[in-house]
């Protein structure tokens, strides 16, 4: 199947398509016009990239994790190397949160300052004053 239908199939734009092919995650023949060519695994094996990257895995781990995948969603054999590289990888997870989690904080103490430094030196806008007006 060429790549519009792999993207029909899929959901996935052909762009994405052509991504995922130069990171090694899926491959393609070429037709004798230059076209790709994917073979009937290919729309299974899109399926479990997006499930695996929906994970949170980088491109690179899944090129690594991807010839054991099974299913669409997909399964993956508890292997040590396997179990190694997700553990590794939630790790790396966990710690992003807590970094986010202490600048999400951060910010919400210089936003409620700035609040309150904006209403004591400004006082509510209650419009343009009244003009005068001589009769």
């Amino acid at each position: 199947m060429r790549i519009g239908e792999l993207s029909t199939r899929t959901g996935v734009n052909a762009h994405q398509l052509r991504y995922y092919e130069a990171q090694g995650l899926i491959a393609a023949d070429r037709s004798p016009n230059g076209y790709r060519e994917y073979d009937e695994t290919a729309p299974l094996r899109v399926k479990q990239i997006r499930h695996l990257l929906g994970a949170g895995l980088s491109s690179e781990d899944i090129a690594y994790l991807l010839p054991c995948a099974e299913g669409e969603a997909p399964t993956l054999p508890a292997c040590p190397d396997l179990l190694s590289a997700m553990q590794t990888r939630l790790t790396r997870l966990d710690d992003q949160i807590t970094r986010l989690t202490h600048s999400r904080e951060a910010l919400a103490v210089y936003i409620a300052a700035a609040e309150r430094t904006t209403s004591e030196t400004y006082p509510p806008f209650d419009g343009p004053p009244a003009v005068a007006t001589h009769a």
